[in-house]
């Protein structure tokens, strides 16, 4: 393993960011060569580099840009990267004629069935007609 993977496993395994005059040490390498693989990292984007002063002394917390895997917790509010729309909601409707809700459960459903990610599905009949809303927020259909 090189000692870019290396530090950017270690930079990864901590959620909050380390601190660069950390990794160094921790890698047991030189500050010149630790300087060169963050820049190489930043190059790559791979990792994001904040200034932070520690008892006075300049130095950089750097965190992986890796997309961090949702947790359980929430792994059934947000099936399909949308929220729940119930969640939090104040209007007061029947959730069975709940725009919103219908959405979001059509939205699961075409997910299952694979065609998230490739545009609006195939609705010959109309039997979701209005259930798109466009830029302005106006249903699809809306005069």
């Amino acid at each position: 393993m090189s000692a870019e993977d290396e530090a950017l496993d270690y930079i990864k395994s901590h959620p909050d960011g380390v601190l660069q005059s950390d990794l160094w040490k921790v890698l047991q390498i030189d500050s010149r060569k630790a300087s060169r693989i963050v820049a190489k990292l930043l190059k790559d984007r791979q990792i994001t580099r904040d200034v932070e002063s520690i008892d006075g002394i300049r130095t950089y917390r750097l965190k992986s840009t890796a997309e961090k895997p949702q947790g359980r917790r929430f792994r059934s509010l947000m099936p399909v990267e949308i929220f729940e729309p119930c969640a939090g909601c104040i209007e007061e409707c029947q959730p069975e004629h709940c725009a919103k809700l219908s959405e979001w459960i059509f939205s699961i459903v075409m997910s299952e069935e694979g065609t998230e990610g490739r545009g609006r599905p195939e609705d010959p009949a109309g039997r979701f007609r209005g259930m798109y809303r466009d830029i302005n927020g106006d249903r699809e259909g809306d005069a």
